[in-house]
């Protein structure tokens, strides 16, 4: 897979079917995820919190995408009761074309 298609298969997951399972094979086991509120050094720690405390009613937007030969990035509209904010994320891909860096920006004013 691309690293567009990669990214867009993440967002499938993490925001329409929620089986955090399936993310396994599309994400490095030493995925590094960096986020305003969490960062993770592993896949395995990483899918445990979204088991653990998985998010609710939520929904997005594509609004841009880009790609080159190692990374994605995703601009999207993410909304949930009482929330509407823009979002940005970037998907760095390895050589085993599974994600090994999620970066996720937005402003954490709105979920204070």
């Amino acid at each position: 897979m691309e690293p567009l298609d990669l990214a867009i298969k993440y967002m499938e997951i993490f925001y329409d079917s929620g089986d955090f399972e399936e993310l396994k094979q599309y994400l490095s086991d030493d995925l590094i995820f960096e986020g305003p509120f969490y960062s993770y050094n592993n896949a395995n720690d990483y899918i445990a919190a979204m088991q653990a405390d998985p998010p609710k009613k939520f929904e997005y937007e594509l609004l841009s995408q880009y790609e080159d030969e190692t990374s994605a990035c995703l601009i999207y509209k993410f909304s949930k009761p009482g929330i509407s904010t823009i979002m940005a994320q970037t998907f760095e891909v390895n050589a085993k074309n599974k994600i090994s860096r999620i970066l996720l920006v937005f402003d954490t004013t709105l979920f204070k």
